[in-house]
């Protein structure tokens, strides 16, 4: 099935990857628009990564100005074949301190101000999402932070809002009383569409507070929520840097079905499907499209 590429979408703090060798920013066109910036190619220790900022270097973006389609079309066209999201958010449980990586296995989407498929009027489908990351990536990224010694969590839920705000203090309880782990507002879209691309998607959320619930502790401040970025961020170079290799090697079929989302997605009979659609489609349905 070919050779295994890494993409990492580094989040708040992560502009760049550091240990990538052969680097070259490159430019890659989507039909969905412009990505959040050029995408650095490389390797580490032998294997292809493609790294992209979610919010532009500089943090230009915000989340809800991201353009999640592009971003994952462009890494399907890059040829990446498992994305790594690595995210700040806040905390509702006082076990996950700041510092503490939690590899999430499941979300809830607040949003509600993003295009969230690439499907629709024209061409209809339906992925599931109820296993919504891969378990293949959670495990090689579990192994990877006890390698490192990096504190983690495996499994939780992250609560996607749309902000650019933070919580008030009532949605900061509600959202503990429905059992979230933690809050950012960047990991949805992206992983709805990260399984429409058949792409792997696994997520490191990064703690850098406790939200507004927490007593002892002052409501969100963006200065001290930028202290720990800068912490997080060099565990997070040391955490892509341990997964490398635990994924190196030809890429070989997803036990979890992520590389075969679209199988039994499409719904649209193929000739009713509008063949505008069906064409911006080319990388991410492609494998299915020109197979009907």
């Amino acid at each position: 099935m070919g050779e295994t590429v890494i993409g990492v979408i580094g989040g708040s703090g992560l502009y760049g990857m550091e240990g990538l060798t052969d680097t070259e920013w490159r430019r890659i066109e989507s039909p969905f628009g412009a990505p959040s910036d050029e995408l650095l190619f490389g390797r580490l220790d032998g294997v292809q990564m493609v790294f992209l900022p979610r919010h532009g270097r500089g943090h230009r973006i915000s989340p809800s100005g991201i353009n999640y389609r592009a971003n994952i079309d462009a890494m399907k066209r890059a040829g990446v074949t498992d994305i790594v999201s690595v995210s700040a958010c806040g905390s509702f449980h006082e076990a996950l301190a700041p510092g503490t990586f939690v590899i999430v296995d499941q979300f809830i989407d607040r949003t509600f101000a993003r295009e969230k498929s690439f499907f629709g009027n024209g061409l209809v489908a339906h992925v599931s999402m109820a296993d919504p990351v891969c378990s293949r990536l959670g495990d090689a990224l579990e192994a990877a932070a006890r390698d490192t010694h990096i504190g983690h969590v495996r499994g939780g839920t992250y609560l996607t809002m749309e902000g650019p705000q933070f919580s008030t203090r009532a949605e900061s309880f509600m959202y503990r009383d429905w059992g979230c782990s933690v809050i950012g507002m960047t990991n949805m879209p992206e992983a709805k569409l990260a399984r429409e691309a058949e792409i792997c998607y696994a997520t490191v959320a990064m703690v850098t507070d406790y939200d507004c619930w927490h007593e002892a502790h002052d409501a969100v401040d963006v200065a001290a929520v930028l202290e720990v970025l800068q912490g997080n961020a060099v565990k997070a170079q040391k955490l892509v840097a341990a997964v490398a290799p635990k994924l190196a090697g030809a890429r070989s079929v997803c036990h979890a079905g992520c590389d075969r989302a679209l199988e039994v997605a499409l719904i649209t009979a193929p000739d009713a499907r509008d063949p505008k659609m069906a064409a911006k489609l080319d990388a991410v349905a492609g494998r299915v499209l020109q197979g009907a």
